[in-house]
């Protein structure tokens, strides 16, 4: 595998767990009555991104 190809498994990879690392504080922290403001669509959509990057990262994987 070549390196450039290496670099983006890893880039993709770590974009996918800061996206859900995010996600989960998020949805945690609206729970838990901090976070009262931010829509329920938000959420919606950083687990929408997660789903999308984590099939991005295991395709890149190849």
């Amino acid at each position: 595998m070549s390196r450039t190809r290496r670099n983006r498994n890893i880039r993709a990879s770590q974009l996918f767990f800061i996206l859900a690392g995010i996600t989960i504080l998020v949805w945690v922290l609206r729970g838990l009555g901090i976070l009262t403001f931010i829509p329920g669509g938000i959420i919606l959509i950083l687990i929408l991104l997660c789903v999308i990057t984590g099939i991005w990262s295991r395709l890149q994987r190849g």
